[in-house]
């Protein structure tokens, strides 16, 4: 509690200090671990951008289902064509035959899920002729199609619509473990950031105590010069001290400073104004709350919840995906196939009396409903059914695509498992390191007691006449460099702990 409060106050009075160099007071948010972690996973821009990935993913998704969207068609067109008489039989009554025709077509057409395709289509025509062999005009003719293909071995079922649905659908979920490795080594990244500024400010104190005990060393080796108790040498030895003590000083406040900018960068939004202006406080010290290291348990884990491993096997999922349709692909090709058609007929058709062609004694009028009874009434049907097979001779290059996938199947097989026996060589390693962090901690905390007593030794020693002052600043140091040990194995002790959980969601990096 006594370095934790001690920490604080250095860490308000530099930033009291510049400040007070700027001119400007800066803003200082105090944060705990968990509040930078949150304000992380909202700011950072490494996560930013992953989140981006799964809804890229989803619109490919989309993208891809769009091969089974029903297309709509529509045509309106208009003709007109003068043809030259070339034969009695052409029936002209002049130098040419005019033909004027006005068409209309709708229609849709979709390709199923199951890799059959349909389409359905509707046609109507007004023509007018001035062809004498002809006994309608103007002619009204419309018709409606229905045409069915469905194959029955190659693309039955998969095709490469359906291939590739499923793997934008597992890029998608290589998308969402993609995200949670960033989440999870973004929340590594800003808890080992924000331990590395708490032990800076620690290491402040720490160098801010030596340079005061150098000081307070100084002034009683000026006053034993000055009552003739010590020779004058000794302030050269003292002052010397405390020059190398307050430059240790320097260099612990510009690693504040470092820290400072690598937590702000991570945690914060760059395009606020006060981005590099704002101060960090960190609320929690590193603390020292030995954990059971279960190294096999963590493993076991590991192997589960990998973000490597469950991106290779989604990586074999999606090659086995290629496999089942190219192993599709090198069957043959039989599709059946059914047409079917009705066509109904109207308009002003000419009554002619004997002789060819006869002349018109009479004409009778077909409305179009007519046309359309004959097409609801099913009068003029047609139909069409086929099979049709196809089958290449010789290696095709399906066949070529299918040893590839498997080969790539294969190769990733060998890849998971190598990717096993590294995780759990790393999860091994991270283990080992807490476990030696917290021994540590444990001695470098003896040394640190065994220096406090050792100083306050040679004090004793040096004011009773039996020490000198180069025993003195040597214990100093000594004790100031056992602090730091301490503060640096807490530190490394919950960078260590941090690893040891993070290694088992996603690689360290």
């Amino acid at each position: 509690m006594r370095s934790r409060f001690v920490a604080i106050t250095v860490l308000t009075v530099l930033i009291a200090s510049t400040a007070s160099a700027q001119g400007t007071p800066p803003q200082v948010r105090r944060l705990t671990v968990d509040e930078a972690v949150r304000a992380a996973l909202e700011n950072n821009l490494g996560v930013q951008v992953a989140r981006i990935d799964p809804q890229i993913e989803d619109l490919s998704i989309v993208q891809a289902r769009g091969a089974w969207s029903p297309t709509f068609t529509t045509t309106l067109q208009t003709s007109s064509l003068d043809t030259p008489s070339n034969s009695f039989l052409s029936g002209a009554q002049g130098p040419k035959t005019s033909d004027d025709r006005v068409n209309t077509n709708v229609g849709v057409a979709q390709v199923l899920p199951w890799g059959g395709t349909y389409s359905v289509g509707w046609d109507s025509t007004r023509s007018k002729t001035t062809n004498i062999f002809s006994n309608f005009s103007p002619q009204l003719r419309s018709s409606l199609s229905l045409n069915f293909q469905q194959p029955l071995l190659r693309g039955f079922s998969i095709d490469a619509s359906r291939q590739g649905l499923l793997v934008s659908q597992k890029n998608r979920e290589i998308a969402d473990v993609t995200l949670r490795q960033s989440v999870t080594t973004t929340t590594r990244a800003v808890r080992n950031a924000y331990w590395d500024l708490a032990y800076a400010i620690a290491s402040l104190a720490v160098q801010r105590q030596s340079l005061a005990l150098a000081q307070e060393s100084l002034r009683n080796t000026r006053a034993r010069v000055e009552i003739g108790t010590t020779p004058p040498i000794d302030i050269v030895e003292a002052e010397s001290e405390e020059a190398t003590r307050a430059e240790a000083v320097i260099v612990a406040e510009a690693q504040i400073e470092t820290a400072q900018d690598a937590l702000r960068s991570l945690i914060y939004d760059p395009s606020a104004a006060d981005f590099w202006t704002i101060r960090i406080e960190p609320v929690d010290m590193p603390p020292f709350q030995p954990v059971p290291v279960d190294v096999d348990a963590a493993v076991r884990n590991a192997l589960g919840l990998r973000t490597d491993l469950d991106q290779t096997r989604k990586t074999l999922e999606a090659t086995d995906v290629n496999i089942r349709f190219f192993r599709n692909q090198t069957l043959p090709d039989v599709t059946a196939s059914f047409d079917y058609g009705l066509t109904g007929l109207g308009g002003t058709q000419f009554v002619r009396g004997a002789g060819f062609p006869g002349p018109i004694v009479g004409q009778s009028q077909r409305s179009f409903g007519s046309v359309l009874q004959d097409l609801f009434a099913n009068d003029f049907p047609n139909w069409t059914a086929a099979i049709n097979v196809s089958y290449p001779l010789g290696i095709s290059q399906q066949e070529a695509n299918l040893a590839r996938a498997r080969l790539q199947y294969s190769q990733a097989q060998t890849q998971l498992r190598n990717q096993q026996l590294q995780v759990t060589t790393q999860v091994r390693e991270a283990g080992r390191q807490a476990q030696t962090n917290q021994k540590r901690v444990d001695t470098t905390r003896v040394s640190r007691q065994l220096a406090e007593r050792r100083l306050d030794a040679e004090e004793r020693k040096f004011a009773a006449g039996t020490s000198t002052t180069f025993f003195v600043f040597q214990a100093q140091r000594d004790l100031a460099q056992a602090r730091n040990n301490e503060l640096r194995a807490i530190l490394d002790y919950n960078r260590s702990m941090v690893d040891f959980e993070t290694v088992q969601e996603v690689p360290l990096r």
